[in-house]
């Protein structure tokens, strides 16, 4: 069953479906939500240390120069735990994918240096939004639902890409019933939105 107020996934993910149910916009969202959460770890792997795990021991010596908790770790734990009190199982799966993402961005950072690092993370950033903003322009006709809710569809997107594959490929649905029930809410939703489009219009 859904969960209430936050962690209410089937609001959620009716709520990021709405803007994205054209497969053209759906795929390029799928290709670009991960490189820009990635890049975004890539940058933020050159904050300030909060802690220094080679303090505690931790970790293999080679790893205790380049595995810091900066705020790239806490962003990907906040993400990751959000995850998971979502829908365990594909939360879990995601909470994986974004500790991993960490985990690559501290070496990728480690080696790029700052001077190189933050030229691969623009140009990675402007194409990927620029793809987006594309398919939501030409293909799904609506504005991003960041425009709307930033903090949602920014903490949300790369879940729901996430689950969007795991339901085309897998069939997977996180409780009976929940794929009929999220798609009764996109549709009543944008069947809202396009009877105020043409009130606007009229």
């Amino acid at each position: 069953m859904g969960k209430p107020g936050l962690f209410d996934l089937e609001n959620h993910f009716a709520f990021y479906g709405a803007y994205h149910s054209n497969p053209i916009n759906i795929l390029i969202h799928t290709l670009f939500v991960w490189p820009i959460f990635f890049t975004a770890l890539l940058l933020f792997c050159f904050t300030p240390t909060i802690y220094d795990l080679s303090q505690a021991g931790i970790l293999p010596s080679e790893f205790n120069p380049v595995l810091v908790l900066n705020y790239g770790f806490f962003i990907s734990l906040l993400h990751a735990i959000f995850y998971v009190i979502l829908d365990k199982k594909a939360g879990s799966l995601a909470a994986f994918l974004c500790m991993a993402c960490w985990v690559v961005a501290s070496f990728l950072a480690a080696k790029l240096g700052y001077s190189v690092a933050w030229k691969y993370v623009l140009a990675v950033q402007l194409f990927c939004w620029t793809g987006q903003f594309l398919g939501h322009g030409v293909f799904e006709k609506r504005a991003p639902a960041l425009l709307d809710n930033l903090v949602q569809a920014l903490l949300m997107a790369p879940f729901f890409v996430l689950l969007e594959v795991l339901q085309s490929f897998f069939r997977y649905e996180p409780y009976p019933g929940f794929k009929a029930s999220v798609k009764a809410k996109i549709d009543a939703e944008i069947k809202e939105w396009q009877d105020k489009k043409q009130k606007k219009v009229s």
